[in-house]
């Protein structure tokens, strides 16, 4: 059993006490992480060494940062998209485990649809799916794991039309990760939740935990050959809540998958 989780921890440097007591309970074999917004030089490499992980960052110290830590072998990292969209920061990283493999990934939020942010955002999407295609071959085992930045469809948002005009659910976003899936990946969360409701994000303001308004907005996107061997996948709620020791959640929650 291979368990590959996937979490935007919102500032590592804030909450690796969260992260670390996560990892203790749940044991991940290869974890994901998004917004770090550490500078590799920062990153806490040792705390994860401890509990027997390797770790790859790839972060600047700013908004971004992304990383893999994992207990099966790290090996062939590769960070950036290898192209001018890098300006957009750090937001992509590589590497192999298990046999698999991993992109960590933290898509653009867009901000605001017809603006700068929204294009960039969708180019960034195409040099992704672009990457895909030189880098990797959807018949080996590849893990497209993170932070889309994009509600798949309207069963990943509590309410459609509160979202109407807004970023993260717009058809140009959505037609974009389609095609990102069409190269051959399936969004494996979604074959075991059909019905949708469940949501990874929920924002700080408002209530919007404790009311259910969320999205699911954290994916992890599996070539079919590796699809075949998941058993099942979750969002751990749980882990958006104040944890037992105190520590203070992310705004996302961890979602797991586990193969055969």
């Amino acid at each position: 059993m291979v368990r590959l989780a996937t979490w935007n921890v919102n500032s590592l440097g804030a909450r690796l006490p969260l992260v670390i007591e996560w990892v203790e309970a749940n044991a991940p074999d290869i974890l994901c992480m998004q917004e770090t917004k550490l500078a590799d030089s920062a990153f806490p490499s040792d705390a994860f060494a401890e509990l027997g992980y390797a770790s790859a960052h790839h972060g600047d110290g700013r908004w971004n940062g992304v990383a893999i830590v994992s207990r099966v072998g790290l090996e062939e990292p590769l960070a950036g998209l290898g192209s001018e969209v890098d300006a957009q920061g750090c937001r992509m990283l590589a590497a192999t485990c298990a046999g698999i493999r991993v992109h960590s990934v933290y898509v653009p939020n867009g901000r605001s649809l017809g603006s700068e942010h929204y294009r960039s955002k969708l180019d960034w999407l195409a040099r992704l799916r672009a990457y895909l295609a030189e880098h990797d071959s959807p018949d080996d085992a590849v893990a497209v794991c993170g932070d889309f930045n994009i509600a798949p469809d309207d069963r990943d948002v509590w309410d459609p039309a509160a979202l109407a005009g807004a970023t993260h659910v717009s058809e140009p976003e959505r037609r974009a990760l389609q095609e990102i899936l069409e190269w051959g990946l399936e969004d494996t969360f979604r074959r075991f939740h059909p019905d949708g409701g469940i949501f990874s994000w929920w924002d700080y303001r408002t209530g919007s935990f404790h009311k259910g308004m969320g999205m699911r907005i954290d994916l992890v996107l599996l070539s079919k050959p590796l699809a075949a061997r998941a058993v099942s996948a979750v969002i751990d709620r749980d882990a958006r809540k104040k944890s037992p020791k105190g520590n203070k959640p992310s705004d996302h929650t961890v979602v797991v998958v586990d193969l055969d």
